[in-house]
């Protein structure tokens, strides 16, 4: 969810070559970009991980952008992070939620006859 919700941000960006920092709890999600693993994770496949497609498509808007990502501790007071917590939950609880179908064959849930 946190990788979508780095991508949805910048996707949102209407005009190119805009510096962004972006403030994250995702420990996975920074050291993936910025330690550069998404990379060597590129150049093989992304055998054996998951959300490729996200990561793609992360790869491709970055492109746009001069990004600086900023870890915030997760439940620590941070103010926005505190209101994307919230609002995560409360998108998670509605009804009728679409259903991630990348995922779900990742997952192998999904059967596709």
């Amino acid at each position: 969810m946190e990788l979508l919700a780095v991508i949805k941000g910048l996707e949102a960006i209407k005009t190119i070559n805009q510096e962004v920092t972006i403030f994250s709890d995702s420990k996975y999600v920074i050291d993936a970009i910025e330690k550069r693993w998404v990379y060597g994770w590129l150049q093989k496949g992304f055998a054996g991980k998951k959300n490729k497609d996200l990561w793609l498509r992360y790869l491709e808007i970055s492109k746009i952008h001069k990004i600086k990502f900023v870890w915030v501790r997760g439940h620590a007071g941070h103010p926005e992070n505190e209101r994307c917590d919230v609002l995560a939950v409360a998108a998670g609880k509605q009804k009728n939620l679409l259903i991630d179908s990348v995922f779900e064959m990742e997952a192998g849930k999904v059967n596709l006859l």
